[in-house]
């Protein structure tokens, strides 16, 4: 990156960086005791350019590369993780799904909401029996003149039902048949659209995860994404680049469960010093350290390949792979490093812990990127 390029980063990772002090850190253990999800500050990052950050600015949105994209979740999720999540979600998947496949029309209608956080989006692949093995999805959009009508159930969905907008992939043709599934985007308030059962979870409380029910739900033709057949496809490429926002996720947790244990060691005293003076505790964190600057790495090698435009899925799936566990790793030796205390909700390390295990499961398992990234060697 050019000098000029590294000064524009450092602005954007100050501005981001504020903004979560401001914002979520007075509230952000409030929200995950309650499991609220507050749309209202979604409104104020759009204020900021968060919530179009790879929209064009002919849209309404930031203009800004994956570079850029990483940077600001990693300083979001370093503060929150929930609120990392839910805008990485809107980021990557609904606003860049309809960015990279829908029509003219379609951009210009969503794009500008979308960007500005006037519309959260959400987006509808899993279902309750169809995780990694989405090719079985039951999910049916039939043919009806100019409309599809679309009856089955989407689960685990990031704004399931909060969001004002959904990109649903639904099988329009055979099991299993690559091509038999459509890309639909679709309003809030379409009849037959419903939220269903928002789920109880061990950590990302804040970010809402519910149901997209969808019982007679008529869709006109012109709410396809691309052409009919397309939308698996379509959801492979989306993930590619889902893959390193879920590694800026991770990243971020495991900044922030590093960070905050690093300055416990320096201040818990035992016997007489800081427990950093203790080389138990020293090397651990400079193992912790090494496994973050190595994620960070890795994940700015993919950022910089999505901005050229490569294929390469290997490197994204490596990344969400490496990342993740890391962040997990991380914020587990974090929790062993504040002892009792990071047992405890008035201490940080806690809910890092509970928070980066999704990145393992989420848009992809660590065994799905396993064997995404065996099939390029």
């Amino acid at each position: 990156m050019t000098t000029a390029e590294l000064d524009n980063l450092q602005i954007i990772k100050e501005s981001a960086r504020d903004f979560a002090e401001k914002y979520i850190r007075p509230e952000f253990m409030k929200w995950d005791e309650s499991q609220f999800f507050p749309v209202d500050l979604f409104r104020k990052m759009g204020e900021f350019g968060f919530m179009g950050v790879l929209v064009p600015e002919q849209y309404g949105g930031s203009g800004l590369g994956y570079q850029e994209y990483v940077t600001i979740i990693d300083e979001i999720a370093k503060v929150c993780g929930s609120i990392g999540l839910s805008l990485a979600a809107h980021n990557s998947l609904c606003t860049n799904h309809i960015l990279t496949f829908g029509n003219e029309e379609q951009k210009q209608k969503y794009l500008p909401k979308l960007a500005t956080g006037e519309w959260i989006g959400a987006w509808g692949l899993t279902e309750p029996n169809t995780g990694s093995d989405a090719g079985r999805m039951e999910c049916v959009a039939v043919e009806d003149g100019d409309y599809f009508i679309i009856n089955g159930t989407k689960n685990f969905i990031t704004h399931g039902k909060s969001g004002n907008v959904a990109v649903l992939i639904a099988r329009t043709g055979e099991r299993l048949d690559s091509h038999g599934m459509t890309a639909f985007v679709i309003e809030r308030g379409t009849l037959g659209f419903a939220g269903g059962k928002k789920e109880n979870k061990l950590g990302m409380r804040a970010s809402e995860t519910a149901e997209m029910v969808f019982e007679n739900c008529r869709v006109h033709k012109s709410q396809v994404l691309g052409k009919v057949g397309d939308g698996f496809i379509q959801a492979l490429k989306i993930l590619d680049g889902g893959r390193i926002s879920i590694a800026a996720l991770s990243l971020g947790i495991a900044h922030g469960a590093y960070e905050a244990a690093l300055a416990y060691s320096k201040q818990r005293e035992q016997f007489g010093k800081p427990i950093f003076s203790f080389q138990a505790i020293s090397f651990k964190l400079a193992e912790m350290a090494t496994k973050v600057e190595l994620a960070e790495i890795l994940i700015r090698k993919a950022a910089d390949l999505k901005n050229a435009g490569e294929k390469a899925t290997k490197i994204y799936a490596m990344a969400k792979y490496y990342a993740s566990e890391v962040s997990v790793e991380v914020a587990t030796d974090g929790i062993q490093i504040f002892g009792g205390y990071g047992y405890i909700k008035d201490f940080p390390a806690e809910k890092y812990y509970r928070d980066s295990k999704l990145c393992t499961i989420g848009e992809g398992t660590t065994e799905i990127q396993k064997l995404v990234i065996a099939r390029y060697l």
